[in-house]
């Protein structure tokens, strides 16, 4: 009865035209048939300029390595099925974004190709997923352009081959029978960039059909998935990062390509990925890279300086500079708050977990923040370690994962499954003002725990004072006696050193970094968390967590103080009070569901 309650709140949620087609994939097989084409011919005057190249290795002509995990291939045997990998492994050994690694060979790529064509015919498990046949459409299509292929290269053969074409042009011609209608998103969005790249690339009625289709998508999700403030809808930096990057590369492809793809389109696209643009530049820490809320991880997406530049490239678009001085910066509709000094700045997330009918990237951050001081991440979002049904996707989704509230032990959201949310929290007022005196104030609140007995609402107050002080003050109204934690994640790089009876210290190799200090009675203790900054990369790291007890309504507030430079010399040195740490309280903490 449980698990049939979280589906029909989790269905509740859907749009109808989605749970028509989840039945009909449930209910009917994917559609396998394609068309067996013998003249796939290219459009004439299409070309493109190379986009970003793989900033990570994906291996060598002997190996793959995705996700931080390797496997060889020796004596040119290609195992595609790889049931011992994780399933996005076996995805992306089937995008085929490897063409673009400069570390690999031409001629391993081209053998990739060929061995892929002979062993992955329709419908194969894994290399037919709509999504994946999206991403491998598009990566074929950028390499066979980017080519300038001899005919000793080619073996005197044609460029590209010929089975090689009729392989594309089938992929094409079946993802059109097979778009993820049920899921939307991003995959609907990588849907329509590869009917466009395919409608483009070749010619015919076929292709003509593909390329109206895929315009149409992708003006359609311009306007659904980018938001007033330039932001993604599925609220994902990492997903930001990426339909941008699709919005480019259809850009790069229009430059040369006017015939198919209108000039005002065009601008309209261009428009709406400035806005997208300035949005990222808005969000960026200090070191260059992206927040890590909701399903968010680095070295999955290009980085935003790669991003950056491939759009001045592209569009002649350059970031604003950051400005020295104290910039509050609102992102409402998205729902993120940023307040920026020179090189210290906190995010703060108080938006929406997702669009409602596909929140599957959503965590348990509402209200949560990131903190970095003198360019460093101090206080960091958990980051995500894998998409499968393992302990560490439970963790990472979960409330304690993140630098917010957890009330009585719930979640603040209803998470489950890998992708799945029922009831999830809202947002019910956020904003953020510089206020005279050159000090900040934001102040949100959330509904996610209305669902418990006596209904308690959270709200949280940040305070910054211009200068070196945050103090977070977080109550609970409602009615009856609750259990409140909140939970402070510090960086793998960071230890914490307790140095009174409601303070502590953050250090690195001696520094003083920054103090917190309890500003109400409660319990403060340490505990072990865990830290995925990429997928497959698990780093223990250190949490303060704060807790009371008591009728509502309830209060807790803490100060995190930047350390001046006196105050740094004069304690790297010091003797540190001895640390006490809850193993079992740490236990739940960070292995609550491992």
């Amino acid at each position: 009865m449980k698990q049939l309650g979280l589906y029909l709140r989790t269905l509740a949620y859907l749009r109808p035209s989605q749970g028509a087609y989840f039945l009909q994939r449930r209910i009917l097989p994917q559609i396998q048939s394609v068309v067996k084409t013998v003249d796939a011919s290219v459009r004439l005057g299409i070309s493109m300029l190379p986009g970003i190249s793989a900033s990570k290795s994906t291996g060598d002509d002997s190996h793959f390595c995705f996700l931080r995990q390797s496997k060889c291939y020796p004596s040119g045997h290609v195992d595609w099925a790889c049931k011992d990998m994780p399933k996005l492994w076996r995805y992306n050994l089937h995008y085929f974004d490897y063409l673009h690694d400069p570390r690999r060979s031409h001629e391993n790529k081209c053998f990739l190709i060929r061995d892929w064509v002979q062993h992955n015919p329709p419908g194969t498990e894994d290399a037919w997923e709509p999504y994946t046949v999206s991403l491998r459409i598009v990566n074929w299509i950028k390499f066979f352009l980017l080519q300038n292929v001899t005919d000793s290269e080619s073996g005197g053969d044609q460029w590209p081959r010929l089975e090689w074409m009729e392989s594309l042009y089938q992929q094409a011609s079946w993802l059109e029978q097979n778009i993820e209608c049920h899921i939307l998103a991003n995959h609907y969005l990588k849907n329509g960039v590869a009917l466009l790249f395919a409608g483009v690339y070749f010619e015919g009625v076929d292709a003509d059909r593909w390329l109206q289709k895929g315009l149409q998508i992708l003006r359609d999700e311009l306007k659904e998935q980018f938001l007033a403030d330039g932001g993604h809808f599925e609220r994902s930096p990492m997903y930001h990062s990426i339909c941008l990057v699709d919005y480019l590369d259809v850009l790069n492809l229009a430059r040369k390509s006017r015939a198919v793809i209108p000039g005002a389109l065009a601008d309209e696209f261009r428009d709406k990925v400035t806005a997208a643009l300035d949005f990222l530049n808005g969000i960026c820490l200090p070191d260059g890279g992206i927040p890590l809320f909701n399903d968010s991880a680095f070295g999955i997406a290009p980085t935003p300086h790669q991003i950056f530049d491939y759009a001045e490239k592209m569009i002649g678009y350059k970031p604003p500079s950051q400005s020295c001085e104290l910039v509050v910066n609102t992102l409402p509709s998205s729902g993120y708050y940023v307040c920026r000094k020179a090189a210290d700045m906190i995010i703060i997330d108080d938006g929406p977990i997702g669009p409602d009918y596909q929140p599957g990237h959503a965590h348990c951050d509402t209200l949560s923040y990131e903190l970095v001081l003198d360019g460093q991440r101090v206080v960091v979002d958990s980051g995500v370690f894998d998409y499968e049904p393992s302990q560490e996707r439970a963790y990472a989704r979960g409330t304690r994962a993140h630098n917010t509230v957890m009330v009585d032990g719930a979640e603040q959201s209803e998470i489950w499954g890998v992708f799945r949310v029922a009831r999830r929290a809202r947002p019910i007022k956020a904003h953020i003002n510089k206020m005279g005196d050159e000090s900040v104030l934001f102040q949100g609140a959330h509904d996610g725990y209305r669902r418990l007995k006596g209904k308690p609402i959270h709200k949280r107050q940040i305070s910054y004072d211009g200068h070196r002080n945050w103090v977070i003050t977080d109550e609970l109204e409602g009615a009856g006696i609750h259990h409140m934690e909140s939970f402070v994640h510090i960086h793998p790089d960071f230890t914490i050193v307790e140095s009174g009876a409601h303070s502590f210290r953050i250090e690195r190799c001696g520094n003083v970094i920054a103090s917190v200090e309890a500003l109400s009675t409660c319990r403060m203790e340490i505990d072990p968390g865990c830290y995925f900054p990429e997928f497959g990369l698990s780093q223990r790291n250190l949490v303060l967590a704060f807790s009371c007890s008591g009728e509502l309504p309830l209060q807790l507030s803490y100060r995190i103080q930047k350390a001046t430079d006196h105050y740094t010399k004069t304690l790297r040195h010091a003797d540190p009070l001895p640390v006490t740490l809850f193993p079992s309280r740490g236990e739940r903490a960070c292995n609550k569901n491992l």
